[in-house]
């Protein structure tokens, strides 16, 4: 298990040897100082508590800025934990973009872009109704959603306008297309989710 946080730069396309064009999301992946150990014996689990991204000491708070001293590293935009099998790492470690390789696949995951409240037909992708039969401002609606007098009630899960995106997306099986390690950039073929700056969590794929 490999697994590193990044961050959403943005989305180009780059030119194969042989004249393929293939669209890639831009991501800056690490370098991730490691914080702090979590350890099978005291915690229950193996895994690296990591950060990402530059903080000013003045918007740390004095119990996190005594956490990041005691590990010797800088103040961290994200904190989060990671599992990372391969090698044994020690506090003040940084995992790099460099544990990747060219042509290995990734899953990526991410917040979702938040669009708001949405109705049946953009959220649910419902085909809507025809204007027909006296009904001629219900083009857009979800139509209907209950019963009869039996049960007389709205089942759960029935699908209804509501809020949309904002939510935790994990895409699967995404080719490294490109390493550029001198400046910690990965380039993996297709889409992530997020908006442009959102944290991402990248680990080696293992349902291929």
């Amino acid at each position: 298990m490999k697994e590193i946080l990044g961050k959403k730069l943005g989305m180009t396309r780059i030119f194969r040897e042989t004249g393929e064009s293939v669209p890639v999301t831009v991501i800056e992946a690490g370098p991730c100082p490691v914080v702090s150990k979590r350890s099978a014996e005291k915690h229950g689990y193996r895994a690296y508590q990591v950060g990402f991204g530059d903080r000013h000491q003045s918007r740390v708070n004095k119990p996190l800025a005594g956490h990041f001293e005691k590990a010797g590293v800088k103040p961290s935009q994200w904190l989060r934990e990671v599992r990372f099998d391969e090698s044994e790492l020690e506090v003040g470690a940084e995992i790099k973009v460099s544990v990747f390789k060219q042509g290995e696949h990734v899953d990526v995951s991410g917040v979702s872009r938040g669009l708001g409240f949405a109705g049946t037909m953009k959220r649910h992708n419902f085909s809507g109704a025809n204007k027909t039969h006296g009904q001629s401002d219900r083009w857009r609606a979800p139509g209907s959603i209950g019963q009869s007098s039996y049960p007389s009630r709205v089942f759960k899960g029935v699908r209804m306008a509501g809020r949309m995106g904002n939510e935790k997306v994990t895409v699967l099986n995404l080719e490294i297309v490109k390493i550029i390690e001198d400046q910690n950039l990965m380039l993996v073929r297709g889409a992530v989710p997020g908006n442009r700056g959102g944290l991402l969590r990248i680990r080696l794929a293992n349902r291929r």
